[in-house]
C-alpha cells in the first residue's frame, strides 16, 4: 500500500477481533442501505444512531428495570454467568445506555448492553457481555457517571 507521495503507507495491523467487527459493521451496513434502497440510515426511524462505525451509545430509557431479565433459576444453570447476572440486575439503568462490543450491536433488534441480558440471554454465554456488565457495576459502585463508565468500556472492549 503507498501513500499520496508513492511511498509505503504504514499500517497498524487489527486484531482479530477488531477485524471481526468491522467486517461485521461493514456488512450490517451495506445490507440495511440496500434493504432501504440505499437511504441513508438516519433516515430509517429503526436505525438511528447506525453508522459505519457501528452504533453510538444510546440513552437510557427512563424507568427501564430488570424485570425482562434472565431469570436466576435459568442463570444458575451457567454458573460463569452468575456473578455477571447478579451484578447486572442491580445496574439496569446504566446498562441500558451502553452499547455492547461483542459485536451484537450490529443487529438491530439488540438496543444495549441491557438487552444481552434479557430474552434469550446472550451474556449467559459471552464472556464480552458478561465482562463489560461487571466493569459498569464496579466503576458505578465507585461513583462513576455513566460518561466515565461508556469510557472505560469503549476503551478496553473498543475495537
Amino acid at each position: 500500500m503507498t501513500d499520496s507521495s508513492g511511498a509505503a503507507a504504514a499500517t497498524a495491523p487489527l486484531s482479530r477481533r477488531a477485524m471481526l467487527a468491522h467486517s461485521a459493521r461493514a456488512c450490517a451496513t451495506t445490507f440495511a442501505a440496500l434493504a432501504v434502497g440505499g437511504r441513508p440510515l438516519r433516515a430509517i426511524p429503526a436505525l438511528a444512531g447506525v453508522t459505519a462505525r457501528g452504533p453510538e451509545h444510546p440513552d437510557p430509557r427512563p424507568g427501564i428495570d430488570a424485570s425482562h431479565m434472565v431469570p436466576p433459576d435459568k442463570v444458575r444453570e451457567h454458573p460463569d454467568a452468575v456473578a455477571a447476572f447478579d451484578e447486572a440486575r442491580t445496574i439496569p439503568g446504566i446498562l441500558d445506555g451502553i452499547r455492547c462490543h461483542c459485536g451484537c450491536a450490529d443487529d438491530p433488534a439488540m438496543r444495549s448492553l441491557l438487552t444481552c441480558y434479557e430474552g434469550d440471554g446472550m451474556a449467559l454465554h459471552c464472556p464480552i457481555c458478561q465482562g463489560q456488565a461487571r466493569l459498569a457495576y464496579r466503576l458505578h459502585h465507585r461513583g462513576r457517571s455513566l460518561a466515565q463508565i461508556r469510557a472505560a468500556i469503549d476503551a478496553r472492549y473498543g475495537d
